[in-house]
């Protein structure tokens, strides 16, 4: 598990970094957020992956031994609480298990939805 004081420089750096059983889904994770929002500036913000439309928060993610947090805002978790609700989520956090399928059409959706919102 990575340590929450280390600063990395990239997406990569921090993928590269993360356990190995989850580093696949993380880089499937980006392309899919590459794919839905390709005019987002990818960063690190708060320590972990993020994307920015517009100079706003479009999304982040993180890794955690149990889970893969990703931090969509609050107004997708509202909008998309039904297809969300087997996942443990929070205001602005959504947590998907590293043992269960991501499902990356819904982040896709949701992807969208925020650029939409941001634009």
């Amino acid at each position: 598990m990575k340590s929450r004081m280390k600063r990395y420089d990239s997406v990569s750096e921090y993928i590269n970094d993360s356990p190995a059983k989850i580093r696949s889904t993380l880089r499937k994770m980006r392309v899919v957020i590459r794919a839905a929002a390709p005019k987002a500036e990818e960063t690190i913000s708060y320590g972990m992956p993020a994307w920015k439309l517009n100079g706003k928060h479009l999304v982040f993610f993180a890794a955690h031994e149990k889970h893969i947090g990703f931090y969509p805002t609050p107004s997708p978790i509202i909008a998309f609480k039904k297809e969300l609700s087997p996942y443990k989520r929070s205001k602005g956090a959504i947590q998907f298990p590293v043992d269960k399928p991501v499902p990356y059409g819904l982040i896709k959706r949701i992807l969208k939805y925020r650029v939409k919102e941001i634009t």
